[in-house]
Formats: C-alpha cells, sequence, structure tokens
C-alpha cells in the first residue's frame, strides 16, 4: 500500500495528525457507480430501488420505493446490489449525503448516481463512514469539482482524493466516540425540529381560529352551510367571492414594472427577493398589472395555496388571475385567509382538469368560493392580533433555529476533529 507524508497538501486539507500517514482513497476503498436506469427497467414488483433518504444518517430506507425487472437485475445487474453494512454517497450531492446500508435493504440496486461505498479490510467501516461525512471530504469534493458545468461527483473523483489513516485501534476508537457524540447532538437536533414542528402548527392553529372564529371566545356562532368553514360568529356575514372581488386584467406595455411572484409557502413577494432560477421571458410585456392589496392566485397551484394579496405594485404571469377586492374586506385579512390550507382544499373543488396535479382555477371557479366577512373593525383587529401572535412565535422559531444551526457547526466541527487527528478522543471521551 502506498502511504505518504504529503506535508503541505496535507496541512491544506486540514489534515494536522502528525503521526498519521496520508493515504490515496483509491486504496482504502472499492467502489462502483449504481447502473443507468431507464424507465423501462421498472415492473410493479421485483427488485426494490435504494434511494438515500436522510441527510448525514445511517440508514437508507425503501419507503415509497420503485422496483426494478428481476431478470435485467439477475442477467445485468447482479453486482450492484447492495450488502449490509456497504456504504452509499450521492453522486449528485456527495457531501453530507452518506448513509450505511441495513439488513432491510439488502439486495435492493442503487438508484442511477448514488455510489457504493465498500472500506477494504484494513480500513475500518465506521471510521469510512465518519470521514465521508467529513468537511474534510467535503472539501475535496469541492476542489475536485471546480470549473465543472456539471456539479457531478463519480468514482473517478475517489482516486484523486487522500484521507488520514490511524491505526485501526485508533480508526475503532474514533468512530465509536463519533457514534456516541454526534448520536447526542443528532438528538438534541431532532429535539429542536420536533419543536419548531410545533411552532408551525400552532402558528396555523392561530390564524386558522382567528380569520373563522374571530377573536371572543364567548362569542354566539352559527352554522355558516360551508364545509370548510363550519361555525361562525353569528353575526359575520357570509359572501360569494364574485360580490367581493372583480377580476382585473390590465395588461403592462413596458413589462419594466416589479415582477411578482406567487408561492404556497411565501404568498406573493417580489421576485427579486427570491433566488428563482427559473426561465425567464425575453420580455415582459403583456404580463398582468396588480396592485398593491389585489388577490393574486397562480391559476395551475391553487391547489396548492399558491395566492395572497400583493405586497406593493408590479405584474405577474399572464397564466395567473388577478382579483381586486372590494370594500368589505381588508387585504391583509384577505392574505390570512386565503393562505389557510383548507381554503385551498376548498378552491380545488371548483378547480377544472382531468388530472389532480393539473388543476386549474378559473375566475368563473373562484367567484363561487364563500367566503366570512367580518365587520371591518373585527377583520382589522383579527389581523392586529395575527402579527402580535405570530411575532412571538417567530422569535422563538428564530433561536430555535440559530440553535439548530450552532448544533450542525458543532457536529461538522467534532467530525472533523476526530477524523484528521486534531481532537484527542481518548481524552475528550
Amino acid at each position: 500500500m502506498t502511504r505518504t507524508k504529503l506535508g503541505g497538501r496535507a496541512a491544506s486539507l486540514g489534515i494536522v495528525g502528525a503521526s498519521w500517514p496520508v493515504v490515496p482513497l483509491k486504496y482504502q476503498l472499492e467502489y462502483i457507480e449504481g447502473p443507468g436506469i431507464m424507465a423501462a427497467d421498472f415492473v410493479a414488483e421485483g427488485v426494490p430501488l435504494l434511494r438515500i433518504s436522510c441527510v448525514a444518517g445511517r440508514y437508507v430506507t425503501l419507503d415509497g420505493c420503485d422496483y426494478l425487472d428481476p431478470a435485467l437485475v439477475a442477467s445485468k445487474w447482479r453486482q450492484f446490489q447492495v450488502k449490509v453494512h456497504d456504504l452509499l454517497i450521492s453522486g449528485s450531492a456527495s457531501t453530507g449525503l452518506c448513509s450505511e446500508v441495513t439488513e432491510e435493504t439488502v439486495g435492493a440496486v442503487p438508484y442511477t448516481g448514488l455510489i457504493i461505498i465498500r472500506p477494504r479490510r484494513d480500513f475500518d467501516r465506521d471510521f469510512a463512514r465518519w470521514f465521508l461525512l467529513s468537511d474534510l471530504f467535503a472539501k475535496q469534493v469541492a476542489v475536485l469539482q471546480a470549473g465543472s458545468a456539471i456539479q457531478h461527483f463519480g468514482p473517478s473523483h475517489l482516486g484523486g482524493m487522500f484521507c488520514p489513516v490511524p491505526s485501526a485501534t485508533q480508526q475503532r476508537t474514533i468512530a465509536r466516540f463519533l457514534d456516541d457524540e454526534v448520536g447526542r447532538i443528532d438528538a438534541a437536533v431532532a429535539a429542536k425540529q420536533r419543536v419548531l414542528d410545533l411552532l408551525a402548527e400552532k402558528r396555523k392553529a392561530i390564524i386558522a381560529t382567528a380569520v373563522t372564529r374571530g377573536l371572543d371566545p364567548k362569542v354566539k356562532l352559527r352554522d355558516s352551510g360551508v364545509p370548510w368553514l363550519g361555525e361562525i360568529p353569528a353575526h359575520w356575514e357570509l359572501e360569494r367571492a364574485r360580490w367581493l372581488f372583480r377580476e382585473r386584467d390590465v395588461r403592462s406595455t413596458t413589462g419594466e414594472e416589479e415582477m411578482l411572484t406567487v408561492s404556497h409557502l411565501t404568498g406573493v413577494t417580489p421576485r427579486s427577493e427570491k433566488d428563482v432560477n427559473m426561465f425567464e421571458a425575453e420580455t415582459n410585456e403583456g404580463y398582468k398589472l396588480c396592485e398593491p392589496g389585489d388577490l393574486v392566485i397562480n391559476t395551475l397551484w391553487a391547489w396548492m395555496g399558491a395566492m395572497g394579496i400583493a405586497p406593493v405594485k408590479g405584474i405577474v404571469s399572464p397564466a395567473y388571475n388577478v382579483y381586486e377586492p372590494g370594500p368589505r374586506l381588508a387585504p391583509a385579512y384577505i392574505d390570512a385567509l386565503v393562505r389557510l390550507p383548507v381554503f385551498a382544499q376548498e378552491v380545488t373543488r371548483y378547480s377544472k382538469g382531468v388530472w389532480s396535479s393539473r388543476l386549474r382555477l378559473y375566475p368563473e371557479g373562484f367567484f363561487e368560493v364563500y367566503l366570512p366577512v367580518p365587520p371591518q373593525e373585527e377583520q382589522r383587529a383579527v389581523v392586529a392580533h395575527i402579527a402580535r401572535e405570530t411575532a412571538k412565535l417567530d422569535a422563538v422559531r428564530a433561536a430555535t433555529e440559530r440553535t439548530i444551526a450552532l448544533l450542525k457547526e458543532r457536529r461538522s466541527a467534532l467530525i472533523a476533529a476526530a477524523v484528521t487527528g486534531q481532537l484527542d478522543v481518548g481524552a475528550a471521551a
């Protein structure tokens, strides 16, 4: 085996374990890239197709998996079938994606772009897994991909990489240490993520209750007769959208106005504020104008909730629909109302199309929807209440996200220090 002290190269890679040899990775691993799979290779049942389903995790699952033709696998792809404890990394996003094959996934074939990694006898599998999850590996991937138009990572790249190789005993000690310490960090991250999930659910509940029931828990309720609304305050009105909005179809003559985008996640926002890499037309002339406070609905994605109130004057795709609200509804109240998930389900009933993923909400469908109409002062109170309560939740969410980021930084630093010899894991343990 070729082993070398790389001096400046090792230091530039962050390898500072003074007594550890630095070895070309190709001498430590056997690796093979998954086969090219075509649509014709799929069958209803057969050999499962394996995907990496968790980031920086130890396991690969078959949830929602497709299946391949068993005869094809037996004749051409037998060598690709994974074994227990094989390591898998993604060729399309190799950094941070490494999973270990379990008993449940033995015999499956990895999806195109996955690389099967099998450490050689003197390279501990668990140490190899942690190396593949380290910043040292990620940095080398970045260097090898630099200047490439397509950021694909393949087996040939592994041949140009280097790895610090401590003794077999040290490798096992480091792997056990990282299993324990990173496991604790991952548990803390998972707990914080559950907090984020609960905050998101609470936010939805606050908004839904406020816009459909108001703020007085003792108010007298009546059945609205509309399934998605249920009971509403007895003094609120109920009206079809056709009597609350009118369609605005005014086109830009220059296309130079602010371009707005409509998303089910963020509502209506200026395109300049988002990282959008979609195809752009040569000219925006003929795009639809919308005024601040107009309701904009992405016709094709309305079933997902892609709608909201325009915050500024701008233009949107001519495929969208723009509605000017009448004086009975406050724009901020409308925004909160139409972005309820249950509202998206309601408008789906009035959408047209053969396939559920291709439904379109046209004006004649939208105008059939019933909306609650509280008194104006209540609408303003509801909007103010939502702003106050969601601001509190957002502060907790931001603090929780900062904690998660710090935990992940600690995770990366711990792995990097351990696999490069910067951390004495015996003393740290």
